[in-house]
């Protein structure tokens, strides 16, 4: 008898709304960041992860499409167990990580001298990496 694989993403995620930063009147987010991870901009408000910053979760779906008017709020996946695409330098089993290049997270730098006052960025556990593309990652 063979390990059936398991689809770990659907185990106890816990989802949050979340307002959308906007640049100049236009929101942030649009509907081709779904799926990728995001940071806290401000006061219960989100937006893309930037190089190094501090995971917040994955965005998971948006109320109102780009072709639509209207304010739009975020659904974002803060914890339980999620997939994000990675980037250089790759994760590792056991690790933490950071925001990476567009729409991806990193493996977590040392912790030194520089990290600021509120703690360390790192988040979550990885818990399987699949080559150079994603990580599973645990949102703890």
């Amino acid at each position: 008898m063979t390990i059936r694989d398991q689809n770990l993403e659907t185990v106890a995620p816990v989802m949050a709304t979340f307002k959308i930063h906007q640049t100049a009147g236009a929101d942030d987010l649009k509907d081709q960041h779904i799926g990728q991870p995001v940071t806290l901009t401000g006061n219960n408000e989100i937006g893309p992860i930037t190089a190094n910053g501090q995971l917040l979760g994955k965005l998971i779906a948006l109320t109102l499409t780009d072709a639509d008017t209207g304010k739009r709020w975020a659904t974002v996946q803060i914890g339980g167990i999620c997939k994000l695409a990675i980037s250089a330098t790759y994760p590792v089993v056991g690790n933490r990580v950071v925001g990476g290049t567009t729409g991806t997270v990193k493996q977590a730098p040392v912790l030194t001298g520089y990290d600021p006052a509120g703690g360390n960025v790192a988040r979550g556990t990885v818990i399987a990496v699949n080559g150079t593309t994603d990580c599973t990652l645990l949102l703890n």
